[in-house]
């Protein structure tokens, strides 16, 4: 064999990684990592009890074939008990990698009940995000259309889910799955986010909404808009205090124009508002108010 010379690619060979590289690695990963040992693909598998409760909810629509109208019963049986199953082995993951505890199989199973008895109360108000999608958007031209092409639907759906898992009573898994909603459209909604019926994001890019915030009934965000905190109450070691309210609540029946940013956990947009685009809010607003960016421009 021919030795290859320096600055050669060699694969296969070694020739490319010092002797002590790997453990080198190994040492400076961050503290706590260790725990993931436990819970190898937790993410590809977390996607994929995602796709299984959305195919039970959905199965026409996220299925890989037609399934004729007599195979659904047991076609929604199969994909609720695949995705239990599979859900119920990552919770037990989900609490090692989170916080080193070792969750009790019974703990696991009762969480993920909890979740599956859930899903038609998720699907019931996912069916209301779809008429105001479909009411709210002329260039809608049906329901349908919105299932398959909106990236509202596709954030929005797999946020409910999570949102019901989180309050299951799971870590970990929930985030991820806000994470792979905003991989795939652009929106980061985070699963501890409180949102009401009929919501609806029209393009949708570049949304944030943060873990504290509540959104009320029938509101509408446009892309671009930044549900966020304003600033960050610290401890006495300058770290950022978790577990306090630090993003705005929107109250029902509010419209927000593309780019608007709106900061704050004591920040209220009261109902029936009208915030503009690029408008910059960390201060409450009352009901029935309209905020426009009135920048002058000299020509």
């Amino acid at each position: 064999m021919t030795e290859p010379t320096k600055g050669e690619r060699s694969p296969g060979t070694g020739a490319y990684v010092p002797d002590g590289l790997p453990e080198r690695l190994l040492s400076l990963r961050c503290a706590g990592t260790d725990a993931a040992a436990g819970g190898f693909g937790v993410k590809l598998r977390t996607q994929r009890a995602t796709e299984l409760f959305r195919m039970a909810m959905y199965p026409n629509l996220f299925s890989t074939e037609p399934i004729p109208a007599d195979g659904l019963p047991a076609f929604v049986a199969e994909k609720l008990e695949q995705g239990a199953e599979l859900l119920c082995e990552l919770t037990k993951t989900a609490f090692r990698c989170a916080d080193g505890t070792v969750c009790p199989e019974t703990q696991a199973v009762r969480a993920v009940e909890r979740f599956v008895d859930a899903l038609p109360e998720v699907m019931r108000v996912l069916q209301t995000d779809i008429d105001a999608a479909y009411l709210g958007d002329p260039a809608a031209k049906s329901p349908l259309e919105i299932l398959l092409a909106y990236p509202s639907f596709e954030a929005v759906s797999i946020h409910r889910l999570a949102h019901a898992l989180l309050c299951a009573g799971v870590p970990l898994l929930p985030r991820i799955m806000s994470e792979y909603a905003h991989q795939k459209t652009g929106i980061d909604i985070h699963p501890g986010a409180k949102i009401g019926e009929r919501f609806f994001i029209d393009h949708g890019t570049g949304v944030v909404i943060g873990e504290t915030c509540t959104i009320g009934r029938d509101v509408k965000l446009y892309q671009g808009v930044t549900l966020g905190a304003r600033s960050f109450e610290l401890d006495d070691d300058g770290h950022p205090v978790k577990g306090i309210k630090r993003h705005p609540d929107i109250e029902d029946r509010v419209v927000i124009y593309a780019g608007a940013t709106i900061l704050g956990g004591d920040t209220v947009i009261g109902h029936d508002s009208v915030i503009g685009g690029n408008v910059w809010l960390t201060r409450s607003v009352p009901p029935h108010t309209k905020v426009y960016n009135t920048l002058s421009s000299r020509m």
